[in-house]
């Protein structure tokens, strides 16, 4: 709005004409300067001045607006009320109607805790038809460990959708509104992310998976100052993405063993210091999520999986809307299944800690 020019703000063409005869040609050049910088320039009275300022301030500022009135906007514009249900009862409740739109969702967690399965399951949903409770659009999948396969969704899809999955053509329809791609570098990687912007205008695109993106990057955990993160301009690029598009961006991280020298530097990630020094054989059975703590920044919703005692949890570790609670779930045919859909709480001690538990 600063770069608003003035000639189109319909002032009285007797003071428009000598803001354009100075070279004063937007709202920007006005309000740059005083009031008596302006009289001076201009020539004229200080009530002509004040006049004008006034007019180019009202025009260029948007009205104030309250949370509930932005709010109620967004419900009416956003399919679903912005969210991308899960159909998994217990965590939609949590997250509010489903994986937000407009920001960074995050699943992390050990190799074989189901983050795959949970972005097949994703993808499948943001391609079903709106009267099913999909989002009816095309997703980008970036799977960057070849973990992708047709197979699986399909039979996520017929499992969990008889009827459309039963007719003839529906498979194949909702198979071919999920485009793959398959990096090989980070050079290919960036690539793909560059052309994205468009496809999602283009595309009618819906939802944005990235599975994972630290296995591009050997030694990303490595301690670097923020600036010098090799993702820095992968991870502005993925957050400006979902604000430009809003649609839900889903991405995986892979987890590692956490040394003592990181415990001290970042007690929040791990148990209280005194009550692993009990144990020093236990520096490395902690684990943390690969990317660190540039990356943790710009993700809204973060999703823990793993598996202990036999059984895997998805927790709710980060959310705006949650407190921090602990899903048991099964892996089926149709998916990903929550045994209750009543969440555990935990307390911040454990749920800050990626642990291999």
């Amino acid at each position: 709005m600063a770069n608003k020019l003035i000639s189109e703000m319909r002032l009285p063409k007797s003071i428009a004409n000598i803001f354009a005869a100075r070279n004063i040609t937007t709202a920007k050049d006005a309000l740059s300067l005083t009031e008596l910088e302006l009289m001076k320039l201009l020539d004229v009275e200080l009530s002509e001045v004040r006049s004008a300022l006034a007019l180019v301030s009202e025009i260029v500022c948007p009205p104030f607006q309250t949370a509930l009135l932005l709010m109620e906007q967004r419900a009416a514009t956003e399919h679903l009320g912005g969210h991308l249900p899960t159909r998994l009862k217990g965590l939609d409740a949590a997250l509010c109607g489903g994986v937000p739109f407009g920001v960074v969702t995050e699943l992390v967690g050990p190799a074989g805790t189901g983050k795959t399965q949970f972005c097949l399951k994703l993808s499948l949903l943001a391609a079903l038809p709106a009267h099913y409770g999909g989002l009816d659009g095309g997703v980008i999948y970036i799977d960057v460990e070849s973990t992708f396969t047709s197979r699986r969704m399909i039979e996520m899809g017929a499992s969990s959708f008889p009827e459309i999955f039963h007719s003839k053509g529906m498979a194949q329809e909702m198979a071919g509104r999920i485009l793959v791609l398959q990096p090989t570098s980070l050079s290919e990687f960036t690539e793909s992310l560059e052309k994205i912007k468009v496809s999602l205008l283009q595309n009618q695109v819906k939802l944005l998976v990235i599975d994972s993106m630290e296995a591009l990057v050997p030694g990303v955990h490595e301690q670097r100052a923020p600036g010098q993160h090799p993702l820095s301009w992968h991870i502005s690029l993925i957050t400006s993405l979902a604000e430009f598009s809003r649609i839900p961006i889903v991405v995986t991280n892979q987890v590692r063993p956490q040394s003592h020298d990181e415990s001290c530097l970042y007690p929040f990630q791990v148990q209280k210091m005194d009550r692993i020094l009990k144990d020093r054989t236990r520096y490395y059975s902690h684990i943390v999520a690969v990317l660190g703590f540039h990356w943790a920044h710009a993700v809204t919703i973060r999703l823990v999986l793993e598996a202990k005692s036999g059984q895997r949890f998805m927790n709710v570790e980060k959310s705006p809307t949650s407190p921090p609670l602990a899903f048991s779930f099964t892996i089926n045919p149709s998916g990903i299944s929550l045994l209750t859909d009543d969440g555990t709480e935990m307390v911040v001690p454990e749920t800050c800690n990626l642990s291999s538990r």
